[in-house]
């Protein structure tokens, strides 16, 4: 007799805290508004209703770093940005993820110079490389899709 007999019409559903936790994790991932370049207007238009990066929770972008658990670095760093970037990554609350939108943020793309990191991964470290000059809405879609799988195949840690 399988539980589909023993439960009946009760509704009854059986997971594991991990699950349930990554479930909410995934589902209400809240980005940090953090656009430097011209990276920023493709991430505004994967907002925008053609796109609608609410149905994966993400209604609004917050402005403050102690309300978000997402920094998408959108656009290339400066090396007078980069302790800014890590002083607002400090900031964040535990769990955080970054995506690095573009190719400045992941690799420094066509600023190869002084002036510019090569990749924001200097400073912080990246969970989902987005490729692109600029890349599309669509792709940064496909990074947060990809950034949903790799945390709800996370592990709890034990705190303390």
């Amino acid at each position: 007799m399988g539980i589909e007999q023993k439960a009946g019409e009760m509704g009854v559903i059986t997971t594991t805290l991990e699950q349930v936790v990554n479930w909410g994790r995934t589902n209400s991932m809240w980005p940090m508004l953090f656009g430097l370049a011209c990276c920023a207007i493709e991430m505004m238009a994967a907002q925008a209703s053609s796109y609608d990066m609410s149905r994966f929770g993400m209604e609004l972008n917050r402005a403050s770093p102690r309300q978000s658990d997402l920094m998408i670095v959108a656009g290339r760093v400066s090396r007078k940005m980069a302790p800014v970037v890590r002083h607002l990554y400090d900031q964040m609350p535990d769990p955080k993820w970054v995506i690095a939108m573009g190719d400045c943020a992941s690799c420094g793309g066509v600023y190869n110079n002084y002036a510019i990191l090569q990749g924001v991964d200097e400073v912080v470290p990246v969970d989902v490389y987005v490729a692109g000059c600029p890349p599309r809405p669509e792709g940064l879609i496909h990074g947060v899709i990809t950034l949903h799988d790799k945390v709800r195949h996370e592990k709890l840690k034990t705190w303390g």
